[in-house]
């Protein structure tokens, strides 16, 4: 690959937005996941809600929604897109032990969401963090990644 292949990079090497003008709008969808690894006390505080911070699966939850829904404000080149639905849901997971997320964006538009879908997990995953950890310095976050994308040109990708 070169960088006339990288279509956020233009003849002079220049960082530019992509075009997306001519594109049909299509229905878009991507899901990502990710997880954050912690002592098996704090994920016992977090399930029984007796963080002194508050609820922190509900916050961190609604912080990947407000994360996500403003992505384009965060990245750089992304396009600000009109969201028709966000969910974000963490789950409790004893083998980490710790939480996984995941989030799903949809929308109908000329380019995907999978930026929103990735900016949503990571900030509720680093809500999750800023709750905890105050009784928690071995927080981890890792795997932060998309494991599914459909519409558009580029049609469906599932990670294998």
């Amino acid at each position: 690959m070169n960088e006339r292949d990288l279509n956020h990079i233009d003849a002079d090497g220049s960082a530019r937005m992509v075009d997306v003008t001519h594109k049909n709008d299509t229905v878009r969808v991507a899901r990502a996941t990710g997880a954050i690894r912690m002592n098996a006390d704090t994920l016992s505080a977090i399930k029984k809600n007796t963080v002194a911070k508050g609820d922190v699966l509900s916050v961190s939850r609604v912080a990947g929604i407000m994360a996500g829904k403003r992505t384009a404000e965060l990245i750089p080149l992304c396009h600000p897109l009109p969201l028709t639905d966000l969910q974000v849901s963490l789950f409790a997971d004893d083998t980490l032990p710790g939480l996984r997320a995941e989030a799903i964006a949809k929308t109908v538009g000329k380019t995907g969401v999978e930026m929103e879908a990735l900016t949503a997990v990571a900030v509720s995953l680093i809500t999750v963090y800023d709750m905890v950890k105050a009784i928690d310095k071995t927080l981890v976050i890792s795997d932060v990644m998309l494991q599914e994308k459909h519409g558009g040109a580029g049609g469906s990708w599932t990670r294998s």
